[in-house]
């Protein structure tokens, strides 16, 4: 019987999976980045979002200088950095255009790795020394008046267990002038409220770049914070795995940044606050309120935790206009 022609037709080969996509090869620009990353991470205990930062800034920078036919550091002209600085500001190599702020942070980023390459001897001169990142226009922090922290901080809470947990955040926020990240972050064995009789107690805060710090924290904080760790702590930590996490979700886990913002929002709704605020909001009213109240710069400067009191400075902007509107109402000769 003769064989079908089906039989006699050589076997169909599968059709191949389609070969994934090979890599980018890294090149020296590349390897080069990575090693000031690496130096900022390990030398400068650079805090992890600002390494995060400067990794995408400097990855879009290596995308454009091999666009423009750059391959190693010793490549790159000023011309390259200069014409960087113009991308970044019209989105002219195909990237996002970004505002003032964010591209100053970028120029930043590239000063340093051009600084870092000519140190290491991977070029002889720095192409971006005298190249500057753009002068962002001077913007007041937004600070609330001490009314309207106060309705905000008695709204908070109730008496149960995540209750008390959010009015011993809030007051905490204000009471010490702690960022979010610093707040969410604390453990118990980083405050002692055995002081709080005599004075203030004292709090240890991890900032920027991990560098510790020591603030008071107040009477009212503390009292929060005690009854907090009393009557509601307890119960939280029994739904978790034994975390040492000070602030606690419901589940027993330390408690995220984003749920701190949304405990301080319901706060603010609550107490029928309209303006627009953030735990950044507590921290901008706690040094704007020290100045009123006649604290030294430099001593908010300690507690806020900047490098520079230029940072501290823009603070005293914002009570020297309360003084103009005070004096502009009251003075029988202010206006005329």
């Amino acid at each position: 019987m003769p064989q079908s022609i089906a039989a006699d037709a050589a076997p169909v080969s599968p059709v191949p999976d389609k070969a994934p996509a090979p890599s980018k090869p890294q090149t020296a620009i590349d390897r080069a980045i990575t090693e000031y990353l690496q130096h900022m991470s390990v030398e400068r205990g650079l805090a992890s979002n600002t390494l995060s930062a400067y990794r995408r800034d400097l990855t879009r920078y290596s995308r454009y200088l091999s666009e423009a036919g750059c391959q190693s550091p010793d490549q790159v002209t000023r011309h390259h950095v200069t014409g960087y600085v113009q991308a970044l500001s019209d989105g002219s190599d195909g990237g996002t255009a970004l505002g003032v702020r964010s591209a100053a942070r970028t120029i930043v980023a590239v000063r340093g790795l051009h600084k870092f390459w000519a140190l290491e001897g991977l070029t002889t001169t720095d192409p971006a020394s005298d190249v500057h990142p753009p002068m962002p226009g001077k913007r007041l922090p937004k600070a609330i008046s001490v009314d309207e922290v106060t309705r905000i901080l008695e709204a908070a809470g109730t008496d149960t267990a995540t209750g008390l947990r959010d009015r011993a955040l809030l007051e905490f926020l204000y009471s010490t002038g702690a960022r979010i990240s610093e707040a969410v972050g604390l453990d118990v064995d980083d405050i002692s409220l055995q002081e709080a009789e005599a004075g203030p107690a004292i709090v240890r805060l991890f900032g920027k770049g991990s560098k510790e710090r020591l603030v008071p924290l107040g009477s009212y904080g503390a009292r929060a914070l005690d009854a907090y760790l009393v009557r509601g702590r307890p119960l939280l930590a029994a739904k978790g795995k034994g975390t040492p996490a000070l602030f606690l979700n419901a589940r027993g886990g330390r408690i995220s940044r984003q749920s701190a913002w949304t405990i301080l929002k319901a706060a603010a709704d609550k107490a029928n606050i309209t303006k627009s605020v953030s735990p950044h909001t507590l921290r901008h009213s706690f040094a704007t309120h020290l100045l009123e109240g006649g604290a030294d710069v430099r001593v908010v400067q300690e507690l806020l935790g900047h490098a520079s009191v230029t940072t501290t400075q823009v603070y005293t902007l914002v009570t020297a206009d309360t003084l103009r509107e005070i004096y502009a109402a009251a003075h029988p000769r202010a206006l005329g």
